[in-house]
């Protein structure tokens, strides 16, 4: 690699840190499946527009084929391969995945994963608040639209929602996942 095309970044990468040469262009997807070994993150259309490569920078869900390695030094990035607490445990999201089948061929099911994970984490369901103050309970339909960058050409939409809104559920009531 060129040196004067190239930058030392260190990202944090499912919670260890990381410190590798890439080159300017690279993206965090090149880098994430390349150059680290991660193939969870999926390379779908490279165009930023099916959400196969979805990952969680600094907690936000984006699109690791459009997202520049460069610019996330000294991020914080976690895969799908980074969700679960411990080898041999799945994240809740996962189980509620496998309950629902919410997966068909599976290539898109990293992406969905992390993107729901993002999604769940994000302040308030809606930029609205009903008329007590508070957030308006996340609907299948509000699931729906915050998934809407996550496409899956099985069709497994339906199961998908249904999995999300069970642990959505969950959480309102407080139930372990």
């Amino acid at each position: 690699m060129d040196s004067a095309f190239a930058t030392h970044v260190t990202v944090t990468v499912n919670g260890v840190a990381r410190a590798v040469e890439v080159d300017n262009r690279m993206s965090v997807l090149d880098l994430l499946r390349e150059r680290l070994g991660l193939t969870g993150p999926k390379k779908g259309c490279d165009h930023g527009q099916c959400g196969a490569c979805t990952v969680l920078a600094d907690g936000r869900r984006v699109n690791a084929c459009l997202a520049l390695a460069v610019a996330y030094d000294g991020a914080s990035i976690q895969t799908v391969e980074g969700l679960a607490a411990g080898p041999d445990d799945l994240h809740p999201l996962q189980r509620a995945f496998l309950r629902h089948d919410a997966f068909q061929c599976g290539y898109c099911t990293p992406g969905q994963l992390c993107s729901a994970a993002g999604m769940l984490a994000e302040p308030g369901p809606s930029a609205v608040t009903d008329d007590l103050g508070t957030d308006p309970p996340l609907t299948p339909g509000e699931i729906r639209e915050r998934m809407s960058g996550n496409l899956c050409r099985c069709g497994a939409y339906v199961n998908i929602v249904e999995a999300i809104s069970a642990e959505v559920a969950k959480m309102e009531t407080g139930s372990a996942g």
